[in-house]
């Protein structure tokens, strides 16, 4: 029997690019503390953050993809917006100006 396919993310977007792909996995959302290191540089981050996922939501059998993506503007890490508000609010706040995205994914 193949190893099955587990996408460890609550992602809605990540879950559609992979049935995009015709895919047959599993959801799995991780519980994962986000919060970055002191000193933890934004590409160490999404890396840690990503292979934590990975490690704690795989089970005998599975293959795991966990990612992980950040947005730095004015050497801020923006965090999951709050609720609606606060994600127009940041969007205004990258609007225009220049940002960073970081990804990282493990498999």
């Amino acid at each position: 029997m193949p190893p099955r396919l587990v996408l460890a993310s609550a992602s809605p977007r990540r879950s559609s690019l992979l049935a995009d792909l015709e895919l047959i996995f599993t959801v799995r959302p991780p519980q994962t503390d986000e919060s970055p290191l002191p000193y933890e540089r934004p590409p160490d981050l999404v890396a840690r953050l990503a292979c934590e996922k990975a490690r704690t939501t795989v089970h005998p059998g599975e293959i795991v993809l966990a990612a992980d993506t950040i947005v730095v503007i004015d050497n801020e890490i923006l965090g999951k917006p709050a609720d609606e508000a606060d994600a127009r609010s940041m969007l205004a706040r990258l609007s225009g100006r220049d940002h960073e995205v970081y990804t990282g994914v493990a498999l």
